[in-house]
């Protein structure tokens, strides 16, 4: 029987790496995106990895719209767990995708039976989504079809018998992630220093281990006080706490934030924060660039700090 194009296509897809959205509207459009590159409607058992706070969820939102999260965000428990009572959901209305979150679970439900519910799943035909599926896999001795890990980047990658294996995917994106926080914490104060009209005007950006804020017109701005104001904040330790969905406090300020679960609890835990000394204009997309990065030095050359490393 002849392969289409796109099955072709998945069977020889290794993996792909995308920069992890810092806000929770770009993480729902990168979870679409992926779910139209990479879902395949035969895949039955998708693994999701990473830390509390990373952004699963949204990611999880994003490929699965509608989808019932059994744990999300915000604390909201579906009980009792739908995935535990699949022969009872056996009906035309039957829910054909079932989402289960294995650190939560684990504390109420033994490893085994959640293992044995997942692939009584699989084999009747359903979807499962399992977030922190490196917890599962060695219960149940099968990979995932597709299995996605959100650290600083969003890696996804469609597995074979000789990996990758869920725990070196666990291992890449627990290292990367604080990175992820330390910059958008980096940029959020940033934004905070900047005069108001100029934060009114910046979009959000990403590079490897840092951001960047791009503006329409060449902003007039003293990039070395604006550096010296960050640091004085990292330097005094200010605290960083979620607010509500739309906003972070620094110290006692109120702050917009468009991603305010994914940042350190203090400015002090941001290591080696800096601006770069100009700002670039980026002509493929027409914006001025002011760059901020984070972590020990490697950006000798700037026009590559996207560099790819193996």
């Amino acid at each position: 029987m002849l392969k289409s194009h796109y099955e072709y296509a998945l069977e020889n897809h290794l993996y792909s790496v995308f920069f992890a959205p810092r806000g929770n509207v770009r993480m729902l459009h990168l979870g679409r995106e992926i779910a139209q590159l990479y879902l395949s409607p035969f895949d039955l058992l998708i693994g999701i990895i990473g830390d509390a706070g990373s952004g699963k969820s949204m990611l999880v939102k994003g490929m699965f719209p509608g989808v019932e999260l059994s744990n999300d965000d915000e604390g909201v428990n579906v009980r009792p767990l739908p995935l535990l009572s699949v022969d009872e959901d056996d009906g035309f209305y039957a829910p054909h995708t079932y989402h289960v979150d294995m650190r939560f679970e684990s504390a109420f439900t033994q490893m085994h039976v959640l293992a044995e519910a997942v692939l009584h799943a699989i084999k009747k035909g359903r979807r499962v989504i399992v977030e922190h599926f490196e917890l599962l896999y060695p219960f149940i001795d099968m990979n995932a079809h597709l299995l996605i890990g959100v650290g600083g980047e969003v890696i996804v990658t469609r597995p074979t018998m000789f990996g990758p294996l869920p725990q070196d995917l666990a291992e890449i994106v627990s290292k990367s992630v604080m990175y992820r926080k330390m910059a958008h914490t980096a940029e959020d104060l940033v934004e905070y220093c900047m005069p108001k009209e100029l934060l009114e005007q910046c979009v959000h950006g990403d590079v490897k281990r840092g951001f960047s804020l791009g503006f329409a017109e060449k902003p007039e701005l003293d990039i070395k006080a604006l550096q010296q104001q960050v640091r004085d904040m990292i330097n005094s330790d200010v605290p960083i706490a979620y607010y509500d969905d739309e906003h972070i406090t620094i110290g006692q300020a109120i702050h917009p934030c468009t991603g305010p679960r994914i940042h350190v609890r203090t400015a002090g835990e941001i290591e080696n924060f800096r601006l770069l000394k100009e700002i670039f204009y980026d002509k493929i997309n027409e914006k001025y660039l002011l760059v901020g990065l984070v972590g020990e030095r490697w950006d000798k050359e700037t026009r590559d700090l996207n560099r790819i490393a193996f």
